[in-house]
């Protein structure tokens, strides 16, 4: 299928003066009455400066993976946890039944992370966070899994997966084999721009490939994050951020 592309739903704040978030609802391409596909509930793009604070607030029912590219951040929740989290130190809250946390942005450099939401399986799942320190920062001309759920660096309890990779100008990357006859497959350009076929997308675009076979093409270097996931599998649609908000 042709590439079709995700617009952002909703704008927070301002991008240029320091605070912007973007939400994106990848199930808005489809118009299917499903604002995610498959364990895919939602991804926010968020560029934040230091000393801010995003203050203690719940989670339910989300599976929430933190993807930071610049800057440092403070973790404070429920479950006792003060941890650093940073472009080599990644987090994954797979909230469950009850979680809250906060966040608090240090050092001197703003943070620009994607915060990606997936559907758990089942609801009312127990409450998790997992903190790793990846070898490097970034995966040069390959794909690194970084969510699963089974063989990754973080597990999710969904049938999805998150992969990221680093193209240098003028180098290619295939798309990964589907894991299943119902998988899908989408991708967010965090930096650079990237040729899918006929189509260009540029930094901060994001797109659903649907079956897609082709390969990815950096026109410039590039970071991607890809997103899989089994359209066919069950999902809690439920979340608190990551459920049909389309229903609701």
């Amino acid at each position: 299928m042709q590439p079709i592309k995700i617009n952002s739903s909703i704008e927070r704040g301002d991008w240029d003066r320091g605070f912007g978030v973007e939400i994106f609802y990848p199930g808005t391409a489809r118009g299917e009455g499903d604002s995610g596909i498959g364990a895919i509930g939602r991804i926010d793009r968020a560029l934040i400066q230091p000393g801010h604070t995003i203050a203690m607030h719940p989670h339910k029912d989300d599976e929430i993976f933190t993807y930071k590219r610049a800057g440092r951040m403070l973790h404070l929740d429920t479950v006792g946890n003060r941890e650093e989290v940073n472009p080599r130190r990644l987090m994954m809250m797979n909230a469950g039944h009850t979680f809250q946390h906060e966040e608090q942005v240090i050092g001197d450099q703003p943070t620009k992370a994607l915060q990606i939401f997936l559907r758990p399986r089942v609801g009312d799942l127990e409450p998790m966070v997992q903190f790793h320190e990846l070898d490097a920062e970034r995966s040069d001309n390959a794909w690194r899994l970084l969510v699963a759920p089974d063989g990754a660096t973080f597990e999710v309890r969904a049938q999805a997966w998150v992969r990221d990779a680093h193209l240098d100008a003028g180098r290619s990357l295939p798309l990964p084999e589907r894991p299943a006859p119902g998988a899908v497959h989408l991708l967010f350009v965090f930096a650079g721009e990237v040729r899918i076929g006929d189509q260009v997308i540029g930094a901060g675009e994001f797109y659903h490939l649907g079956d897609s076979t082709a390969a990815v093409e950096a026109i410039e270097d590039v970071n991607v994050v890809l997103f899989t996931t089994d359209t066919q599998a069950p999902v809690f649609k439920g979340g608190m951020f990551s459920g049909n908000v389309a229903r609701r």
